[in-house]
């Protein structure tokens, strides 16, 4: 659960920056619209290890993809990149 405010021991100093983080989570935990999608080349993509159950758009292949942990998987036949 995020919290509310910085809370009452916060440096007065640090209260705003801390107040704006708090807003960025809460937006990335409950988004209030479609977010856009990491894009990448397949000769970029990076190790599928480092980002496991993640999507991102391979752009000269125009497709989508997730990470297994293993590996990259096309969303539109199933078969590994």
């Amino acid at each position: 659960m995020i919290p509310a405010d910085p809370g009452p021991g916060a440096p007065p100093a640090l209260r705003p920056l801390l107040a704006a983080m708090l807003d960025a989570l809460r937006a990335l935990e409950a988004p209030a619209a479609p977010m856009p999608a990491a894009t990448c080349l397949r000769a970029d993509l990076p190790p599928a290890a480092a980002w496991p159950w993640r999507m991102i758009l391979v752009r000269d292949l125009g497709v989508l993809a997730h990470s297994d942990g293993v590996r990259w998987i096309r969303h539109d036949t199933g078969q590994e990149i």
